[in-house]
């Protein structure tokens, strides 16, 4: 495994990583040399095992990250394990089994489990790990969001409205957490070809995502690992309260 300098040493919680973009950002931040603490409502020993085989340090945790007691135990588990929290990274979400309606046709209680899921856990789990990074005077946290902010993307309104929230409590969080010496900055990406994306994205959807790029590509999670790096890492020191899209030039702001 290949290890970057900047990023050893430090440890880093992931949330949503037992698959998919998860599952890759925890094997892009072991291999640039940080101890990585994975967790899903799923079991992320699989991924758990494949940093290891990689030569990466790691353990994981079956947790709710929209309870605040497991995600305290988390956090718990990750100091007890490794001495601190550096990194958060903010993954956990819903969107691949999310049918595209109409928001008119959205129910009220689909509604609040998309926001629940996809703002409350990023509160919470933000709010478990500020005391220690404020304490130590460091920390980065990562929030995941998503272009679909950007391009009102029709037919999933709960969950472009989640992700657009998400940009909003990055830049609040960031402005209360710079004094503390904490970066809060987000990763928007394009859609991406995760196993969630297949499946929940038509061909059509795809290949005109594909036509709206500069890159005329698919986007694949490795093109999300730099970025993330640069965000988890001090490479972007003096920059907090940010969001990176990251779409192959489909959207330009």
């Amino acid at each position: 495994m290949q290890t970057n300098p900047l990023l050893a040493g430090k440890v880093a919680i992931v949330t949503g990583a037992a698959q998919g973009i998860g599952a890759t950002y925890a094997l892009a931040l072991a291999g640039a040399g940080a101890s990585v603490v994975l967790c899903d409502v799923m079991d992320p020993q699989v991924t758990v095992d494949a940093v290891r085989a990689a030569g990466g340090t790691a353990i994981g945790r079956i947790t709710d990250v929209t309870d605040e007691a497991q995600v305290a135990q988390l956090v718990a588990a990750a100091i007890d394990a490794y001495g601190q929290v550096d990194i958060l990274v903010n993954n956990a979400a819903l969107f691949g089994g999310l049918p595209r309606k109409r928001f008119t046709e959205i129910t009220a209680d689909e509604w609040d489990r998309v926001m629940i899921v996809n703002t409350r856990a990023v509160f919470i789990t933000s709010k478990a790990v500020a005391p220690h990074m404020s304490e130590r005077r460091s920390g980065r946290i990562v929030n995941v969001a998503s272009t679909t902010v950007h391009n009102g993307t029709p037919f999933l309104l709960h969950y472009v409205a989640s992700k657009g929230a998400v940009m909003a409590m990055t830049r609040s969080m960031a402005r209360e957490l710079g004094e503390f010496g904490i970066a809060v900055n987000c990763l928007a990406p394009g859609l991406t070809m995760s196993d969630a994306a297949k499946t929940g994205s038509s061909a059509v959807a795809l290949e005109r995502a594909v036509q709206a790029r500069s890159f005329k590509r698919e986007q694949l999670p490795d093109d999300l690992i730099g970025p993330l790096l640069f965000l988890a890492s001090d490479e972007s020191g003096f920059m907090t309260g940010q969001t990176l899209v990251i779409d192959g030039g489909t959207t330009m702001v």
